[in-house]
């Protein structure tokens, strides 16, 4: 797996989209767009919740074969996203709660999803099928 440890602030994101675009290189569009997504919404909530003092860093590890595994650790504060209730989009906007969207739609586009708490580190892996 190749890896890169960066500080989890809002404005790194389009790095780590560069450092996995790197190693995705074959990879068809929509299914890198869609990576990029994934990308840019698991990131994000890492730099804006997972470090209640100030910030911390992200390790982002890529692996292909016939899936794209991409892994995110970081050792801030506990949190386990698939726990979450998936948001009623039935719902008009008006009427939803703030929050969830965004790992609803990760959990939408990417084949598997999975968390774990590792010592004092959250791990979140990602994978996409390679088609």
């Amino acid at each position: 797996m190749n890896e890169i440890c960066i500080e989890a602030k809002l404005e790194k994101i389009p790095t780590v989209v560069d450092f996995v675009n790197m190693g995705i290189v074959d990879c068809p569009p929509k299914i890198r767009s869609q990576i990029g997504i994934a990308i840019d919404e698991i990131f994000s909530n890492i730099a804006r919740y997972a470090y209640s003092s100030g910030t911390g860093n992200v390790v982002v590890r890529v692996a292909v074969d016939d899936v794209i595994t991409i892994e995110f650790e970081d050792n801030g504060i506990a949190y386990n996203p698939l726990s979450q209730d998936a948001p009623d989009v039935s719902l008009p906007v008006e009427e939803r709660e703030t929050g969830g969207l965004g790992i609803f739609m990760v959990k939408n586009i990417m084949d598997s999803m999975e968390y774990q708490r590792v010592g004092d580190k959250n791990v979140l892996t990602i994978q996409k099928a390679v088609k």
